[in-house]
């Protein structure tokens, strides 16, 4: 592994990064789908319409490509791209500015099926920060954990080496997972927790044999029914897992075209909701008895979701679908409130705050959207990117940071 640090790598290292500033004071985009991983942030108000002028761009910074998110964090924003279709790069970037604080190197590279080629070959893991250490998925199933100070390398976990499984055939898509002391991510042909301090497997759960059969979820942790628990979706089910021993609580098998399950769960109190390619939208309800868990079907709902992870608002889901429209969904039954003409994008990231969505579109467009189970009602729409943005959306206080293709543009609020 190669340490190369930037001119104002010195110092940063003489001092940890601010974690919270007159100027942050919302919480931090620390991981996947932000501060409580579901897309909802608090912060300033947004305004009532989105317009050209709404937003003033703050600075734009090129670098190599990544499907992964931003992570903001005090004075800085963190990236990972991917470099010479060799090299993996993690930056550290002045929030203010754009100016490059350090920058950390590896090898790292390899080609996804020729199928999925127009997706690209390139890192999709977004990293965690826990304030003081960033940790990292590269695509060939590797975890590295950085100090988010000065990128020094604290250790460095290859998947492949330790767990003799195979390499993804997509790349690592999991976002790790911090949970106190711990974390959490799927890798090396499993769902494993991980020791954060030293990188050593806790567990291994969920086993598969890597290669075509490796995931493409998230985890998230919820409490159901008193039981606090890991929400993990494999290729073909949807699973509660014990925090504590990696054992299954319970499953649910989950309708799918060629085990395309993407999305992260959604908690909504005692129940799970998900939707998936070639499947449905459904609601599941876990229960636990006197003889352990037990889960079943609340109900299915004909919207078919793909890649774009809900927002929940006021009891209802917003969803992007598989057949490129946005549909509004009745959590307590599965009622149907409406589902957009096309929209055009395979593609968007959700952000919400109280009643207002933001729509980031794979194709470069920010879309303000009032949350409405009656109707769809948009409130305006801007160009934020010059090239395609599959990476989620960040926002933190009055800024969103847009991760392009080929790289970082921030903006603030006017």
């Amino acid at each position: 592994m190669t340490l190369l640090l930037a001119p104002l790598a010195l110092a940063a290292m003489l001092a940890p990064p601010v974690l919270q500033d007159e100027s942050t004071s919302a919480p931090d985009w620390a991981q996947w789908r932000g501060p409580t991983r579901d897309g909802s942030c608090t912060g300033p108000a947004w305004p009532a319409e989105l317009k050209e002028d709404s937003l003033e761009r703050l600075w734009r910074v090129e670098m190599g490509p990544s499907y992964a998110s931003p992570i903001v964090a005090g004075d800085r924003v963190f990236t990972v791209e991917t470099s010479g279709e060799q090299d993996e790069v993690v930056r550290a970037l002045d929030r203010g500015t754009g100016e490059q604080l350090w920058e950390t190197t590896w090898k790292g590279s390899m080609k996804v099926p020729f199928f999925a080629k127009r997706n690209g070959s390139w890192v999709r893991s977004t990293p965690a920060y826990d304030g003081e250490y960033l940790y990292v998925g590269g695509i060939r199933d590797r975890l590295v954990c950085l100090a988010g100070a000065t990128g020094k390398v604290r250790w460095d976990v290859d998947f492949l080496e330790r767990d003799g499984k195979g390499l993804p055939d997509f790349g690592m898509v999991c976002s790790p997972l911090i949970d106190g002391e711990h974390l959490y991510i799927q890798a090396g042909g499993a769902l494993a927790k991980l020791d954060k301090t030293t990188g050593e497997t806790i567990w291994r759960g969920l086993e598969d044999s890597g290669g075509m059969d490796s995931p493409f979820s998230s985890p998230v942790i919820a409490e159901l029914h008193g039981t606090r628990q890991l929400l993990i979706s494999t290729r073909e089910s949807l699973c509660g897992v014990d925090l504590e021993t990696g054992g299954l609580l319970w499953e649910a098998p989950i309708k799918t075209f060629r085990g395309m399950n993407i999305l992260t769960p959604t908690a909504v109190g005692d129940a799970v909701f998900t939707s998936a390619y070639g499947g449905r939208s459904q609601l599941l309800e876990p229960e636990k008895g006197e003889e352990g868990w037990s889960v079943s079907q609340s109900w299915e709902s004909r919207p078919r979701g793909y890649m774009t992870s809900p927002v929940v608002i006021d009891g209802y889901a917003y969803l992007y679908l598989q057949s490129n429209r946005f549909s509004c969904v009745r959590l307590s039954d599965g009622e149907v409130g409406w589902i957009s003409e096309p929209m055009g994008d395979e593609y968007w990231s959700l952000v919400s705050q109280g009643d207002r969505i933001l729509a980031l579109t794979h194709s470069g467009e920010l879309l303000l959207i009032q949350a409405d189970p009656s109707e769809y009602r948009e409130l305006g729409r801007v160009t934020v990117a010059e090239q395609e943005t599959w990476a989620h959306l960040g926002v933190s206080g009055d800024e969103l940071f847009v991760r392009e293709l080929e790289a970082m543009t921030v903006y603030r609020w006017r």
